[in-house]
């Protein structure tokens, strides 16, 4: 089959760097559309505009026609990526939707996904990821042992992951190939991938992160959060299992399992990472932050007068904190909707004013007032720290500080880039030790044990491992793990014989070839 790739320009610098705020980084979005007579182009970029939040670095979108693929992708926000023109041009009845925080593989163009490849048979195959794999070293000793190498300046275990599916595609097709290679791969996985005529999805058989299943009139789609669904105007059907391999073409939609379901989903969906419009095991995300706010006034009850999020992602759980506590709700800070993760670095000066950035206090509305503040997670404090000593400036007579999620003790591994077990504050100090830290009057954490019961999940089915250090999926050594391990290996190896990694120039850790 003949293919067809096209992208823009050049590297961009990292949008993360000297940026003062400390929130755990989503990870990424996946869409995939399979209509016919539809343009599925401009259906996939509603779907990763409504995925915006799960990564801000880079997006991408391929089409495929029956007889090609296109690619086209860049560093930005969706937004900024695609304009009409693009999107006009990308014409077909296939589609592969991705927005990208990097959790493996620095932030540069040629780690932007979906990433493509081509087999030996000359078919294309374009592939987006969210999640993390835990197996990448072993992987990328398989791929050298297949002569598979990745393309130049690619560092993501979806690059290798894409290259050995193309590699073990040549002789018995896309669909088997992935019910042979997807039980050999570990970690966090939600894929969605397409040859010239064919949606693919798939989901680890732990199901850490989501994805959906949904109808058009003429056609389906998949994506991570039941929002996406809802701005294209497609009805749920129903989540991709995990262990679960869908194939959808001209015959119709058929499912295959490629490893018994052993369920553990994320929790921390629930607190921070997807929309609160999205609905998770058929729970609501909004209802159960808005339950974990009803459980923090019982666990952690204030005197106060006022109770105030820090938006957005604080919201839901204030409105429940305050509707259990009987404290009035109000709005004590205004957050700027057009500050996100920006390309455009902050002067000396400007980074000082750190939080204000994004937020601003309603001073009239907290000057002599006790105040409740309600935020989602602490991850390592500097946030926290400066938005107490902001509320204290204006006026506020007390700040007591309420989080919607148990300390964050533990780095995930499965696909959220929280910091380093060192770096998180949680992890050295004990609950006092980080209100003295913070600087706030009182502080207390929902407990564990209620946030799971908000989500109305069984425990056994939910992982929660940066909270209790329980990995439910077996992690290798150090050495063996971390977002820069492969451009590490690149290091480790280069000048050596046959090195799988031709490239790939990030600042990662120098790891050698075990």
């Amino acid at each position: 089959m003949v293919t067809d790739q096209f992208s823009t320009g050049p590297v961009q610098p990292d949008p993360h760097a000297d940026q003062p705020e400390n929130e755990p980084r989503e990870e990424c979005g996946v869409f995939g559309v399979w209509a016919p007579g539809e343009e599925v182009s401009k259906l996939t970029y509603y779907g990763l505009y409504a995925l915006q939040h799960r990564g801000q670095e880079a997006a991408g979108i391929s089409v495929a026609d029956g007889h090609q693929i296109v690619v086209f992708k860049d560093l930005g926000l969706v937004s900024q990526v695609f304009d009409e023109q693009v999107l006009s041009s990308l014409r077909g009845h296939v589609a592969v939707g991705h927005c990208r925080y990097s959790t493996t593989g620095s932030t540069t163009w040629e780690n932007a996904q979906p990433t493509f490849r081509t087999t030996a048979t000359g078919s294309g195959l374009s592939l987006g990821h969210n999640g993390n794999l835990v197996n990448t070293a072993e992987l990328r000793d398989r791929a050298a042992g297949l002569g598979v190498v990745t393309r130049t300046g690619a560092t993501t275990d979806s690059d290798l992951l894409a290259g050995l599916l193309a590699a073990n595609a040549a002789d018995i097709g896309i669909e088997q190939a992935a019910l042979e290679l997807l039980p050999t791969v570990r970690g966090a996985y939600c894929l969605v991938f397409s040859d010239e005529s064919t949606l693919y999805a798939a989901r680890d058989p732990h199901g850490v992160r989501p994805l959906v299943l949904g109808r058009l009139e003429r056609g389906w789609v998949v994506a991570s959060e039941t929002a996406a669904l809802d701005i294209v105007g497609a009805s749920f059907v129903r989540e991709v299992e995990p262990g679960e391999l869908i194939a959808i073409d001209a015959e119709g939609l058929r499912s295959s399992r490629f490893a018994t379901p052993e369920p553990k989903g994320c929790i921390f969906e629930y607190v921070y990472l997807a929309r609160p419009d999205t609905t998770i095991s058929g729970r609501s995300v909004h209802a159960t932050r808005v339950e974990i706010g009803r459980k923090l006034a019982v666990e952690f009850p204030a005197e106060a007068d006022l109770v105030i999020p820090v938006p957005e992602s604080g919201t839901p759980a204030a409105i429940g904190y305050a509707q259990a506590s009987g404290i009035p709700y109000g709005s004590g800070l205004v957050k700027n909707a057009y500050v996100g993760r920006t390309f455009i670095q902050p002067s000396q000066t400007i980074r000082q004013l750190g939080i204000r950035l994004k937020l601003n206090p309603l001073k009239d509305v907290i000057r002599g007032k006790r105040l409740v503040v309600v935020d989602d997670s602490v991850v390592r404090g500097n946030t926290q720290r400066a938005l107490v000593r902001m509320l204290r400036e204006s006026g506020a007579l007390e700040v007591h500080v309420r989080i919607a999620s148990p300390p964050v003790r533990w780095p995930c591994f499965y696909g959220i880039d929280f910091a380093s077990r060192a770096e998180l504050v949680a992890n050295g100090l004990d609950l006092d030790g980080i209100r003295r830290s913070i600087g706030a009057d009182t502080l207390g954490y929902v407990s564990l044990e209620a946030l799971i019961a908000a989500s109305e999940q069984p425990r056994s089915r939910l992982c929660s491992a940066c909270f209790d250090g329980q990995y439910p999926i077996p992690l290798p050594d150090d050495a063996l793990i971390g977002k820069h391990l492969l451009e590490g290996i690149e290091k480790g190896v280069a000048g050596s014989a046959a090195p799988v990694l031709t490239a790939g120039y990030g600042a990662g850790d120098a790891l050698r070839r075990p």
